[in-house]
């Protein structure tokens, strides 16, 4: 069980306080912070902090929602420093889910000698080429029937968080080999923010446009683990193909009958939970 507590991680910026709600689980081992995906997807990594648990300390913070200021990349990473710096440890390890993969790679790129390893789980896309397979890969898996219900949606919900929440749903089959039911698995998984997902997906594209990332990757030192599933329709081998040339220790493992979600798919979460713990324990200094 998760010990739910609002730590104080906290950026003062423009004289404002900003506290990150954060979710805690275990009590000894080294510390691991699980970046959830979306963006604007919080409660999505409970599963998997429950587990890591087991042998290490693990905080699972939920990246700030849409408010007065637009989000950006920079934002999150501030944050997701100011939770860092407050825990007081020398070096923590990052565990991040899809966009949560993109997001520890920005943090390590800024703050590298803070980092002693990263985790990327179903990472999300740095070129145009490998978001277009992506979007191949959805439509070619999901039919006339669900891209028929999909539509029905926009003009049946008017809220914005609610549609998405919605069509995330109803997506999640599509992005899974055969993974376990969402209720089965104890989680908000579809407790999202539209506007938050817009606006930092809208300003990580804007950054590989400009050329900024994955360029500014060469300044991770740390190993980095690429966990991918084999019947994810983010392309995991042209992703990496993508990160190789900026990053000095990069190892690529992909998964069998696995989708997007590999802490929650029957056949492949307990190799999943093995390359972890055995990632995790080599590296936890």
């Amino acid at each position: 069980m998760s010990t739910r507590e609002t730590l104080a991680a906290v950026a003062v910026r423009s004289r404002t306080v900003i506290v990150i709600e954060t979710r805690s689980y275990g009590t000894s081992g080294p510390l691991v912070l699980a970046l959830h995906g979306g963006p604007g997807a919080p409660g999505q990594l409970a599963p998997l902090a429950r587990r890591l648990a087991r042998r290490c300390r693990v905080l699972e913070p939920f990246q700030r929602g849409s408010g007065s200021q637009r989000l950006t990349v920079a934002t999150h990473v501030a944050d997701l420093h100011e939770l860092i710096v407050s825990s007081r440890e020398r070096c923590v390890c990052l565990v991040g889910a899809s966009w949560g993969a993109m997001l520890a790679l920005a943090y390590a790129a800024e703050h590298p000698q803070l980092v002693s390893s990263l985790v990327l789980i179903g990472c999300g896309t740095f070129t145009e080429a490998s978001r277009a397979h992506f979007r191949a890969n959805l439509v070619s898996r999901t039919g006339p029937d669900l891209g028929t219900r999909m539509r029905v949606l926009d003009d049946e919900i008017e809220d914005a968080d609610e549609r998405l929440a919605r069509k995330a749903e109803l997506l999640y089959p599509v992005y899974s080999y055969d993974a376990i039911a969402v209720a089965e698995a104890e989680l908000d998984f579809f407790r999202v923010d539209a506007r938050a997902n817009r606006e930092t997906w809208d300003d990580m594209l804007a950054l590989q446009a400009a050329g900024i990332y994955p360029r500014a990757f060469r300044r991770i030192a740390s190993p980095v683990l690429m966990v991918h599933g084999a019947d994810d329709p983010h392309p995991g081998a042209e992703i990496r193909d993508s990160l190789a040339p900026f990053l000095v220790d990069l190892r690529y493992v992909e998964l069998p009958a696995c989708g997007h979600y590999p802490w929650l798919e029957r056949a492949a979460r307990d190799d999943f939970f093995e390359i972890l713990d055995d990632w995790i324990d080599r590296r936890a200094t």
